[in-house]
């Protein structure tokens, strides 16, 4: 009798064992990236979507710098990219009341209003063909200028289950989901990582919805998987939470674990 209870006890034990290692194991496929690529082995290569500049929109707000020799020929119109304080937004997950770069805006017509300049109309061109125009009408004025153009607003905002929701203005124009994504803290591990939703405006007013699949590599080769200013990326919760957070299975495991010290009683009287 004590052996055969010995035998039971420890081949209890394993059963839970092995019941707690295919749980880890089918949420660690739940929130893994990529999946499609081996661990091991031959490493395919994965195509990239070809980059796309974008182009400027109506409502941007453009940093325009002009640099000459002389510093001071150019301070009025280098004056519109001052930050200015604003107490209305928030960038990523930082407080209220920060400073901004203010820069030009890109009204409805398509221009923007420069000191000395005057109107220029930049909508629809990359930030190089616009550094191309406006060094144009700079050379009317000033001698050998030198000429940068930035978005200014170039933002993306990350919201649903993210560690860190909120908008976020982007270091440079190239930038990849997955680049917004990190900066956003990454999925929390109740997002749906198999359908991460992204909105994009287009030039009409209209909106494209595009659907995105984290655990297959063939997202880097969609039309969105560079961002444009304005995209937002919205990632979906599971329906049910409890079976992919580490508290759910701390509470398997509790309950496991006490199944385990009664089952261990009872044989323990019987030996």
């Amino acid at each position: 009798m004590r052996r055969y209870s010995i035998k039971f006890v420890g081949l209890l034990a394993a059963t839970l064992y092995l019941s707690f290692s295919m749980f880890s194991c089918n949420t660690t496929k739940k929130i893994k990236y990529f999946q499609d690529i081996p661990d091991s082995g031959q490493m395919k290569t994965i195509p990239v979507a070809s980059y796309a500049p974008p182009t400027i929109q109506t409502d941007d707000i453009l940093t325009i710098l002009i640099q000459t020799i002389d510093p001071g020929a150019t301070e009025s119109v280098n004056l519109g990219n001052v930050p200015t304080a604003n107490t209305g937004s928030v960038i990523g997950s930082t407080s209220l009341s920060q400073q901004v770069t203010s820069g030009y805006l890109v009204n409805k017509d398509g221009f923007v209003e420069m000191p000395v300049l005057g109107r220029i109309k930049l909508l629809g061109y990359t930030t190089d063909e616009a550094r191309d125009i406006v060094t144009k009408r700079a050379e009317l004025f000033f001698q050998n200028p030198t000429v940068i153009v930035r978005f200014a607003n170039f933002k993306v905002s990350v919201t649903g289950e993210v560690q860190k929701p909120g908008q976020y203005v982007m270091p440079n124009e190239r930038v990849s989901i997955l680049d917004a994504i990190a900066m956003a803290g990454d999925l929390t591990i109740f997002g749906k990582r198999e359908n991460v939703l992204l909105l994009r405006e287009n030039g009409d007013g209209s909106t494209t919805p595009y659907r995105i699949n984290l655990k297959k590599s063939d997202i880097m080769t969609l039309p969105c998987y560079y961002l444009r200013q304005n995209d937002v990326i919205y990632v979906e919760p599971r329906k049910s939470k409890s079976d992919a957070t580490d508290a759910s299975q701390a509470k398997y495991i509790t309950i496991a674990g006490s199944i385990l010290s009664i089952l261990l009683v009872i044989a323990t009287r019987r030996l």
